[in-house]
């Protein structure tokens, strides 16, 4: 069985909880080391739990959301997420 990156995404928190059975987390791993993306996801997870675990409080600057959330759309309108490669 192939994950696709939709699937990866819903298994990031457990994946980095290491709450996953060892079949997923095997699976998650295998799309992980092929796919920039998805790996990109990760590293920015985990920053965002480690910034999360801080007692600083950051102010973001005003409309940062909406821009945001428009900017990630642009992206996944012009980049659409496929299933990784797994031929190698």
């Amino acid at each position: 069985m192939v994950l696709e990156c939709k699937h990866v995404w819903n298994y990031i928190s457990d994946y980095i909880d290491d709450s996953l059975s060892p079949e997923t987390k095997e699976l998650v791993q295998r799309h992980l080391e092929h796919c920039e993306i998805c790996s990109a996801i990760l590293d920015s997870t985990r920053n965002i739990v480690v910034l999360t675990a801080d007692d600083k409080v950051f102010e973001l600057p005003l409309g940062f959301s909406e821009r945001l959330h428009a900017r990630l759309s642009e992206e996944m309108r012009i980049h659409p997420v496929h299933a990784a490669d797994d031929s190698s």
